[in-house]
């Protein structure tokens, strides 16, 4: 099965990728603004979700089949970042109604915590960085003459799906509680929710941006 030593370093590998804030973090951060904690933390759950299927499709061997087609490989980029920017200009568009309403989100603008972690689950599922590094990475430390290797992935894709998790989580919160102090005048309020707006814009852009660049 996976060695300690393969599951340590590729500990240690993950969690360089991930200190480093990428769509997850950002979408999180911008969910956390726009919404709050509980918003935040669905998000932070379907992220993971998220991870976790790109993790299984890589040790299915469907990560392959994505990754040698071009056409499928923008076409899985683009729909991540068009979904971003629709959730960033409904943010956007939501702040000036929390404005008028006052610090809770207006009920016709609420998500179900179910649609919101499937959200959360499509941006995972899309985030280009993930597909790259458990494409590229993962495999690399999987002991080939152990045998099993789909079995080898999914375990050891269990550990930058906990490092997320952890990492996701303090970004949430921290995003949740900055929004909180925000909280105290509602300009202010309709302010931040509309920045979390624009976060998840700036982000679709430029997910979309590499798009064309490769």
């Amino acid at each position: 099965m996976v060695s300690t030593e393969s599951m340590l370093a590729f500990a240690a590998v993950s969690l360089l990728v991930i200190a480093v804030p990428g769509p997850s973090v950002l979408f999180v951060v911008g969910r956390a603004l726009a919404h709050g904690r509980r918003t935040a933390m669905a998000t932070v759950l379907g992220n993971v979700l998220g991870a976790y299927a790109l993790i299984t499709a890589v040790a299915l061997g469907l990560g392959n089949l994505v990754q040698s087609s071009v056409t499928l490989l923008i076409a899985v980029k683009l729909a991540g970042a068009a979904y971003l920017v629709r959730l960033g200009v409904q943010a956007v568009r939501h702040s000036k109604q929390l404005h008028a309403a006052g610090l809770t989100t207006p009920a016709g603008t609420r998500r179900s915590d179910l649609r919101t972690v499937l959200d959360g689950l499509f941006v995972g599922v899309t985030n280009p960085k993930g597909f790259v590094f458990f494409a590229a990475v993962l495999p690399q430390f999987v002991n080939n003459s152990a045998g099993h290797i789909p079995r080898q992935m999914l375990v050891l894709g269990l550990v930058p799906a906990v490092i997320g998790l952890l990492s996701d989580t303090a970004w949430g919160l921290s995003a949740s509680a900055a929004r909180t102090w925000f909280a105290r005048s509602e300009g202010r309020m309709a302010m931040i929710a509309g920045a979390g707006g624009i976060a998840m814009i700036g982000l679709g852009v430029s997910v979309g941006a590499t798009c064309c660049s490769t």
